[in-house]
C-alpha cells in the first residue's frame, strides 16, 4: 500500500477489492501502521485492536477471494467515535468516570450492528470530548485532540477524533454524533464531509439524553462516500422509538449522474440574520453560490428574519448534560471536565416552563423552514464563521462569551429543527479549511447529498488527496 492508497475513498477501495488490485487485509494492516506513525501528534484514536482489526480484515478478504462479499462496504475500514456502543470494546466517552472493566461491553449501538452486516473493518474508535458535550475535542481522558492542518490548533468536534483521522489519511470513513454542530463543525475544521441526516434517519440506541436534538451521521472525504456510508447506516431500529423506516430511495441511488441543478432553487443566508463570518469564510461561500448557480441553479439570498436560538438550545442541551452528570453520583463533581461542572452552573436555575418555552421555539423555527422549502429546495450557509482556533480551548481567544455555541451560530439551529444539514469543504482561509452548509427539508436527505455531489464535482474540492 502506498501513501496514496492510503487517501484512497472508500468506493476506490472497494473496486480495488473487487478486482484484486488490493486486499482488505493488505489495506487494514497499513492503516494501522500508519495510525501507529501519524495519530501520536494528533490523538485521535483512544483504542486501537490491531488482533481484532486484522481478524475482521481477513474474514473480509476471504469472501472476496470466495467471491461473496457482504456489500459494497465490505472490508471498507471504518472508526466510530466512542458515545457508540461496540461490542468487544469498551465506551467511555472521554471520561474518567467510566472504567473499561465496570461492565461486559456486549452490545452494538443500531449503527455499529448495521456496520458488521455490510462487513466493514472497524479500525478502532476515536476520541470525542467528555460525554459529547462541546464543540471541540478535548476530555480528562483522552487529553486534545488537534487538527492535521495545523496541530496547534482544534480539529473542532464534539466528533473532532473522526474528523482528524479522515484528514489525517487514518481511514476513509467514521461514524459520529451531531447533537449541536458535532458532525459538522469538526468536518468544516478539518476540510471533510459531514452529514446530519434527518432526525431518526440513522436509529440510536442507548437513547441519549440529548436525544431531542442528538444524530448520528457518516463522516467521509467525499460525498459519494457519505452516500455510500448512510446507505449502509440507515435503517429502523425498534429500539430507537424515533427511528424512520428504510427511505424508498438510496443515497447512492440518489446521486448517480448528478449533471446539473437546473431544477433546484437555493436560499443563501450568509449569517441566519445573527452570525458575523471573517473575509475569508465569506468569500469562499460566496464562491459556493456561484458554483451552484454555474450548475443551473437559482440562488437568492433570503432573510430568515431570525434571532439567534441559543437560549433554547442551551434549555435543551445543558437539561440533558444535568442528567448525565447527575447519573454519575457526588464523584462527578471532582472527575469531570471543570468547563462542563461550569456550564451546568451557569445553567443551574432551568425551570419547567423554560422547556416548554424552548420546545415552542423550536416548533416555530420547524414551521418556519417548512415555509422556507416550499420556495427553497436547500439552504445554503457557511459551516462555520471562522477556522480553526487553537486547541485546547472551549471558545477562541478572546471570546465574550464562555459558551461554546457562541462561536457556532450556524450547527445547532438546525438541530432545533432535526433537518438534514451536511458540511461540504469550501476552500481554505488563513491556511485552513473553511466549510458551506446545505440545509434541506426534512426527509430529503437526499436532496441535500445531490447538492453536495454537484458541488464536488464542479469544485473539485477533495483536497485531501493531494497531500499524498
Amino acid at each position: 500500500m502506498s501513501d496514496a492508497t492510503r487517501w484512497l475513498s472508500a468506493t476506490e477501495l472497494a473496486e480495488a477489492y473487487r478486482t484484486g488490485a488490493l486486499t482488505p487485509e493488505t489495506v487494514a494492516t497499513e492503516l494501522l501502521d500508519a495510525i501507529e506513525a501519524v495519530d501520536p501528534s494528533i490523538n485521535a484514536f483512544c483504542l486501537v485492536d490491531p488482533d481484532r482489526t486484522i481478524a475482521e480484515a481477513r474474514e473480509s478478504t476471504a469472501r472476496f477471494a470466495a467471491g461473496t462479499p457482504f456489500g459494497p462496504l465490505d472490508g471498507v475500514p471504518v472508526s466510530i467515535k466512542d458515545l457508540l456502543l461496540t461490542a468487544g470494546w469498551p465506551t467511555l466517552r472521554g471520561s474518567l468516570m467510566i472504567e473499561p472493566d465496570q461492565m461486559v461491553w456486549d452490545t452494538d449501538a443500531p449503527a455499529v450492528a448495521r456496520l458488521r452486516e455490510a462487513g466493514v473493518v472497524l479500525l478502532g474508535k476515536v476520541t470525542t470530548p467528555e460525554f459529547g458535550w462541546k464543540g471541540v475535542t478535548d476530555s480528562p481522558r483522552t487529553g486534545i485532540t488537534r487538527n492535521p492542518w495545523d496541530t496547534s490548533c482544534t480539529s473542532g468536534g464534539s466528533s473532532g477524533g473522526s474528523a482528524a483521522a479522515l484528514a489525517a489519511g487514518l481511514g476513509p470513513l467514521s461514524v459520529g454524533t451531531d447533537g449541536g454542530g458535532s458532525i459538522r463543525i469538526p468536518a468544516a475544521f478539518c476540510g471533510v464531509v459531514g452529514f446530519k441526516p434527518t432526525l431518526g434517519r440513522v436509529p440510536m440506541y442507548p437513547p441519549s439524553p440529548f436525544a431531542p436534538v442528538a444524530h448520528v451521521g457518516p463522516m467521509t472525504r467525499t460525498v459519494s462516500d457519505c452516500a455510500a456510508l448512510l446507505d449502509v447506516l440507515s435503517g429502523f431500529d425498534a429500539r430507537d422509538w424515533s427511528a424512520l423506516p428504510p427511505p424508498t430511495t438510496g443515497a447512492v441511488a440518489a446521486i448517480a449522474d448528478v449533471r446539473d441543478l437546473a431544477d433546484l432553487r437555493v436560499g443563501y443566508s450568509a449569517d441566519l440574520g445573527f452570525g458575523s463570518n471573517d473575509p475569508g469564510v465569506q468569500a469562499n461561500t460566496d464562491r459556493v453560490a456561484s458554483v451552484l448557480e454555474q450548475l443551473g441553479a437559482t440562488v437568492e439570498k433570503v432573510d430568515l428574519g431570525w434571532d439567534d436560538p441559543a437560549w433554547a438550545y442551551h434549555v435543551i442541551w445543558y437539561a440533558g448534560a444535568d442528567v448525565v452528570v447527575r447519573g454519575l453520583g457526588p464523584r462527578a463533581a471532582e472527575s469531570v471536565d471543570p468547563l462542563l461542572m461550569e456550564a451546568l452552573e451557569r445553567h443551574r436555575d432551568l425551570r419547567a416552563s423554560d422547556v416548554v418555552g424552548a420546545t415552542a421555539l423550536r416548533m416555530e423555527m420547524g414551521t418556519q423552514m417548512s415555509l422556507l422549502h416550499k420556495e427553497f429546495d436547500v439552504l445554503l450557509t457557511p459551516s462555520m464563521p471562522t477556522v480553526a482556533f487553537g486547541a485546547g480551548r472551549t471558545v477562541p481567544d478572546g471570546s465574550p462569551s464562555p459558551e461554546w455555541t457562541s462561536w457556532t451560530p450556524y450547527t445547532y439551529p438546525f438541530n432545533l429543527t432535526g433537518q438534514p444539514a451536511i458540511t461540504v469543504p469550501s476552500g481554505f482561509a488563513d491556511g485552513l479549511p473553511t466549510g458551506a452548509q446545505f440545509v434541506g427539508a426534512r426527509h430529503h436527505d437526499a436532496t441535500v447529498l445531490r447538492v453536495a455531489a454537484a458541488y464536488e464535482a464542479a469544485a473539485g474540492f477533495t483536497m485531501l488527496g493531494d497531500r499524498a
